[in-house]
């Protein structure tokens, strides 16, 4: 992969101050939506996002006996231009909050902050406007693509719900000039998904989420149906469409490598909450959460000496259910520092005391109760 084009400037923080939109009416909420954000300001601000799917019982009259608990009180920033990856393992949220941040599902409870305004609230033309500048890139390429229509009309049609962003006349130019952005001949425009390889494919369902020029992209596991070299091109091109139209990526991904390359911050989610979050050099080289420095140490090591000197950490148990979780920390059922503190109290997402008023890399966020460093640990 080519060398990432990562920010030099400090850490930015997980959340600072909302600056709530004081716009009212719909056309004031417009004009918010359309102001510019400096770089390296927050542009997507979450705070304590939750969503419960309910469990109901019964055929007729149906009783909610339980919820499952997908997202639980999930809260960061997304900074201009910059790239926040998401990891953790299957079923522990990530797609939900994926969801969520673009209204494709009604939060239970929380905020979500774009530009100041709580777009968790707006519908009609103001959500038209949000989803406009917050856009998708989802995970199968040959599943989010219609089989039955040509690649001209999966990528122009944006432009029938939004007719503002091009003329009619000029809908045709401005689809070929997004398939050559994306690294597609022009003249492809007439051809059918299924025609495409795994790759090209993904391509213009990048190139679809391109069409209205948003100032935001949600990728949910964008890489993750394509083979490595395809992977590797796929997010080079990502990176290149990033620096040419500034764009904010919300990264979720399985492969912790492919995070580490394409992020400047990275978040460990863990049965619907986050875990850990900070720059890319503080959560792969000094992870202080248990469950961070276990999924680290599961990352393939290609050197065969480093491999037999490093210390894979097992974890025992099964994933609790998210209908069901553990009290206090959730994590307390399969570490090996869990005390009795870890099943009354509730670890705040925040930097241990231990570290506190330190410039170490290891101060960064981590909801342990007994967050620390395990130098055995290392990220390929």
């Amino acid at each position: 992969m080519a060398e990432t084009g990562k920010k030099d400037e400090a850490a930015t923080p997980n959340v600072s101050e909302v600056h709530v939109s004081d716009a009212s009416t719909t056309q004031e909420v417009e004009a918010v939506l359309d102001a510019p954000v400096e770089r390296g300001e927050p542009i997507l601000q979450v705070r304590n996002l939750v969503k419960h799917f309910p469990l109901t019982q019964g055929v007729l009259f149906k009783k909610q006996v339980g919820a499952v608990k997908a997202v639980d009180g999930v809260s960061f920033d997304l900074y201009q231009g910059e790239t926040l990856g998401i990891v953790g393992e299957s079923g522990c949220g990530k797609s939900t909050v994926a969801k969520l941040l673009m209204t494709l599902e009604t939060a239970t409870s929380g905020e979500v902050f774009y530009k100041g305004q709580d777009i968790t609230k707006l519908s009609g033309r103001a959500l038209k406007a949000v989803r406009r500048n917050i856009q998708m890139v989802f995970q199968d390429p040959y599943t989010s693509l219609n089989p039955r229509m040509t690649v001209g009309d999966i990528i122009g049609e944006p432009f029938e719900i939004h007719p503002e962003a091009a003329p009619k006349g000029d809908r045709r130019k401005r689809v070929q000039e997004l398939l050559d952005v994306v690294g597609l001949n022009p003249e492809y425009i007439n051809r059918y998904p299924h025609q495409f390889s795994g790759g090209q494919r993904q391509r213009i369902g990048i190139a679809r989420g391109l069409a209205l020029n948003p100032e935001i992209i949600i990728c949910d596991e964008p890489v993750s149906a394509l083979d490595v070299s395809v992977q590797a091109q796929v997010v080079n091109l990502m990176e290149r469409l990033q620096d040419e139209f500034n764009l904010s990526y919300v990264f979720i991904a399985h492969d912790l490598s492919i995070v580490r390359h394409i992020s400047d911050r990275v978040g460990v989610m863990y049965l619907g909450k986050m875990a850990e979050i900070g720059t890319d050099v503080q959560i792969y080289d000094h992870p202080t959460h248990p469950y961070t420095q276990a999924l680290l140490s599961a990352v393939p090591v290609p050197d065969p000496e480093a491999r037999e000197r490093r210390e894979r950490i097992i974890l025992t148990g099964d994933v609790p259910s998210p209908a069901n979780p553990p009290s206090g920390c959730r994590f307390r059922t399969r570490c090996w520092k869990a005390q009795d503190k870890c099943a009354e109290e509730i670890p705040l997402l925040a930097v241990p005391e231990v570290f506190a008023g330190k410039t170490t890399p290891a101060a960064h966020e981590s909801a342990c109760h007994f967050a620390e460093e395990k130098d055995v640990v290392h990220a390929a």
